[in-house]
């Protein structure tokens, strides 16, 4: 079992980069993941909408050239299916189930998901229908699919 996670760019707040090396920590004895991080495009001030989507589309690009055609990408998008951790479980057995042993979890830059990485996901997930920082939600997902595993395995899960 592998999760790989595309994301654009770094994590700058320690407190944020020690929670996300917890889970991975955590989700280690049980499967391989691995994060992809490639730099975030630069933006001037107030970007026009045009401006703002060409930079989308870029990190799109940055993040899709580590998929293969066959490869199962979810990608977290405000616009996606909202789910619970059960549902996350849920999706992630039924995959296992029929085959699927690499997963790829994408989390666009700070402006969101160009239509490039809309049009590749095999599944849009939203992980709240309140907002998160790109960053956050790197944090969020790590946590999540622990606990998916966790309900997969039929073990408890508490902090």
């Amino acid at each position: 079992m592998k999760f790989t996670f595309l994301t654009i760019g770094k994590i700058k707040e320690k407190w944020m980069r020690q929670g996300i090396d917890e889970y991975l920590k955590r989700l280690s004895p049980i499967a391989k993941v691995e994060i992809l991080s490639p730099d975030e495009e630069k933006m001037p001030e107030n970007p026009s909408p045009a401006l703002k989507e060409k930079v989308m589309e870029k990190e799109g690009e940055k993040l899709l050239k580590y998929l293969k055609d066959e490869d199962f990408l979810i990608l977290l998008d405000l616009k996606g299916k909202p789910v619970t951790s059960e549902e996350l479980a849920h999706i992630i057995r039924q995959k296992m189930v029929s085959g699927t042993s690499h997963f790829f979890f994408m989390i666009g830059g700070p402006y969101g998901n160009g239509e490039n990485i809309r049009k590749r996901a095999n599944l849009k997930i939203s992980i709240s229908a309140m907002t998160f920082t790109h960053q956050m939600a790197r944090l969020i997902l790590a946590e999540q699919v622990y606990r998916a595993m966790k309900i997969i395995r039929h073990e408890p899960y508490h902090l």
